[in-house]
């Protein structure tokens, strides 16, 4: 049984408590840290956009079409459906000469409430462009661009989310490069979005975080890919998440010292490039919006060195309070006895 790693406060009291595993791992592979079990598979599901990100830069589609560096963020999002996301989906879409039509993520309100409010007021109605991974989408139908070979582009690209198909075929690749784990014989399930998602374990999964972070153990082609996708994302973190979302502020306030990619079911992944590190986290009962951001920002605060005004920003995400309606402190959540031990890495890094 996986230790608990975060406690849900009321009153001063354990309200809840969430149980998780976790590993930190350097490029060459090195399990620098590990808390719960780690060698479970686990589906990294969103998490790992950035990976299958990689084939839409290293084929050169990025340059061919001028891909912004708000695309490229969108491209590694899990986005709110906010109305500067779904115009910069539709454009990823128009340059590659489709619209949206050509998505097969499937269509969802907005994930954040003012933007299903305001789309709802104008009677309006949710489409593939709002779905949270449009942008990832419509990144893999710009990679169709260069693997098209001549044939009819809106041809070409139906069935992309198919395991067999040339695009996903480049994207799967990429996943085992990074990871070191055989796809083929892992776990496959479909994810949210119908695109193949793999099981893996969590340290294979930091590992390709800690490649990303510094292009070891990367071709070149993906390294540069890497590089170029988190200078993107830190330069516009709006595009990776949104308003309000645990992504975008971390990395609106670290930049690129940071690149974290939340996934579903309580899976959340880290680059740190400065450290060399990968972290990959898996919170058992699949709570993201709390509890695995508690974690990761608990982890960034004991490996990355903070300014004072970066370790209170730091503190609000690792031990954030909770309000009710009428706006009354009413508890908060907090890292949970389990986790400090195996943080106490800034000693260690330094003597490094």
């Amino acid at each position: 049984m996986n230790p608990i790693l975060v406690e849900v406060m009321r009153g001063g009291h354990v309200e809840s408590q969430h149980a998780g595993a976790l590993a930190i791992v350097d490029a060459d592979g090195a399990v620098l840290a590990q808390v719960g079990d780690i060698t479970r598979p686990v589906f990294p599901r969103s998490a790992v956009k950035v990976l299958q990100a990689l084939p839409l830069v290293a084929s050169g589609a990025a340059d061919q079409l001028a891909l912004s560096d708000a695309e490229l963020a969108l491209a590694c999002a899990s986005h709110n459906g906010e109305e500067l996301h779904v115009q910069t989906a539709a454009g990823m879409l128009a340059k590659a000469g489709l619209d949206a039509g050509a998505l097969e993520c499937g269509a969802h309100w907005p994930g954040l409430d003012t933007a299903t409010r305001a789309l709802a007021a104008r009677g309006g109605v949710p489409s593939a462009l709002h779905n949270n991974c449009s942008g990832k989408h419509a990144g893999f139908a710009c990679l169709a661009c260069v693997l098209s070979g001549g044939v009819d582009l809106r041809r070409f690209v139906g069935g992309y989310v198919q395991p067999g198909h040339a695009v996903m075929r480049q994207v799967s690749a990429a996943l085992q490069a990074a990871t070191g784990c055989d796809l083929s014989t892992a776990p496959r399930g479909s994810d949210g979005c119908s695109i193949p998602t793999y099981g893996i374990p969590l340290p294979q999964l930091a590992l390709a975080f800690a490649r990303v972070a510094t292009g070891v153990g990367l071709s070149p082609e993906h390294a540069r890919a890497a590089r170029r996708l988190r200078e993107a994302v830190a330069r516009e973190p709006f595009m990776v998440g949104g308003t309000g979302r645990f992504d975008t502020r971390l990395m609106q306030r670290l930049g690129e010292r940071a690149f974290v990619k939340v996934g579903a079911e309580g899976v959340y992944c880290a680059a740190l490039p400065e450290r060399g590190l990968g972290v990959a986290i898996k919170m058992d009962d699949g709570n993201n919006a709390r509890a695995a951001e508690v974690v990761m920002a608990a982890v960034i605060e004991a490996l990355l060195p903070l300014s004072d005004d970066e370790a209170a920003f730091m503190r609000s995400l690792s031990r954030p309070v909770l309000h009710n309606w009428n706006g009354i402190e009413v508890g908060g959540l907090r890292p949970a006895a389990a986790l400090p031990p195996a943080l106490a890495w800034r000693r260690t890094l330094e003597a490094h």
